[in-house]
């Protein structure tokens, strides 16, 4: 494996170029919404697609930043046409995946569950395992030689009627590197319990779920995930801050959903930029994670889609420490936090947090605690 971190470790505060040497963890990463701009334009031209906004991928980036910001999911679901678009053949598919793991291996990223939908990649003939094998390869290739382990989520459009195939799927490949089943796509008005038969499908086989549930819509969506559902891990989960009340001596009580998902140590697979892009808060610094931290929620911290947000997950961590001041301890728990939660075995869980998190973050965190002169 690499050893690159410890022969180019700068100690010293949290700054961007220092996250990026540390090691970090994402749960929640779209892989139709990292794609480089570049790929996109290339694999536009060789298939033939007329309808990208812009040929040139500085212009296409910015297009694609400015139309997912509009403060509202279903809006900012409309610039994945365009990805989506350029991922129907085996070939395009694998490259997207195996620059994927190059982008997050570069950015210190030493383990990944990365989703994505198969049926939306079968409109020129490919089937849903043509699919998954397309990216598991990608995966394959872009992780070698590198400290990136990478698994694959597979989720279900929660509009559409093809869940209990996708579930189907995902369980046939679990043993070459499919890890989870979800659901996405826009929230309200397609509740989770619309797609029983999958998520039941998925209890059988002793197989991993995650939702997205409490973005778009509030806790009642979080209710259904869990309770309808047997949700594991809440994509996003943040409006269930929704189901606290504040006294006028500024105490905080948790409601009855509120303490069952902190209770169950359920995890949140929390995106933030993502979230002032769909407009669930106006900027960082109003976010509620610090108050779900605060709270001793499980939160874990993720990218959502890295090209459409223009974020990784070194970033993510940077915007954090400039809203909320964090250090090294509060990013190393937020690291530990996705690898706890992570559809690895535990064994292997607990080997990566043992073995590459601790070591790699206790230097930084003794100089947070004892800064050389």
């Amino acid at each position: 494996m690499a050893t690159s971190f410890s022969a180019a470790l700068d100690v010293g505060p949290p700054t961007l170029d220092r996250i990026r040497r540390a090691p970090k963890v994402v749960l929640h990463d779209h892989l139709d919404g990292g794609l480089r701009p570049e790929t996109i334009v290339e694999i536009a031209h060789q298939i033939g697609y007329k309808d990208l906004p812009a040929d040139d991928p500085a212009e296409l980036t910015t297009w694609m930043q400015r139309g997912a910001n509009r403060k509202d999911l279903t809006l900012y679901l409309e610039t994945f046409a365009h990805t989506v678009a350029v991922m129907q053949t085996t070939d395009a598919i694998e490259r997207v995946a195996r620059e994927c793991a190059e982008d997050l291996a570069a950015d210190g990223v030493v383990y990944a569950e990365i989703r994505f939908a198969p049926e939306l990649h079968t409109e020129q003939g490919l089937s849903l395992d043509d699919t998954i094998e397309a990216v598991l390869a990608g995966f394959e290739s872009g992780s070698s030689d590198t400290d990136l382990t990478i698994r694959v989520i597979c989720s279900a459009m929660r509009h559409q009627h093809n869940s209990l195939e996708v579930a189907q799927a995902a369980v046939r490949w679990r043993d070459q590197g499919v890890v989870g089943f979800d659901i996405a796509g826009p929230e309200d008005g397609f509740p989770p319990d619309d797609h029983l038969l999958a998520f039941q499908y998925c209890h059988r086989e002793n197989f991993h779920i995650t939702i997205h549930a409490g973005e778009a819509y509030g806790p009642r969506s979080i209710w259904k995930a869990l309770q309808f559902c047997g949700a594991e891990r809440l994509g996003h989960g943040i409006r269930i801050i929704e189901d606290l009340t504040r006294g006028a001596d500024g105490s905080r009580e948790l409601g009855r959903l509120a303490h069952y998902v902190r209770d169950r140590r359920i995890p949140l697979e929390v995106c933030p930029t993502s979230n002032v892009n769909t407009g669930v808060v106006d900027e960082i610094a109003d976010h509620p994670i610090a108050e779900l931290i605060d709270l001793r929620f499980r939160v874990t911290l993720n990218t959502d889609n890295r090209l459409m947000s223009g974020v990784t997950m070194s970033s993510e961590m940077a915007a954090l420490v400039e809203a909320f001041d964090y250090g090294w301890d509060r990013l190393r728990w937020l690291t530990v936090n996705g690898m706890k939660s992570s559809f690895l075995p535990f064994r292997e869980r607990l080997q990566i947090i043992e073995q590459v998190i601790k070591p790699r973050y206790a230097p930084l965190e003794a100089w947070a605690v004892e800064p050389s002169v």
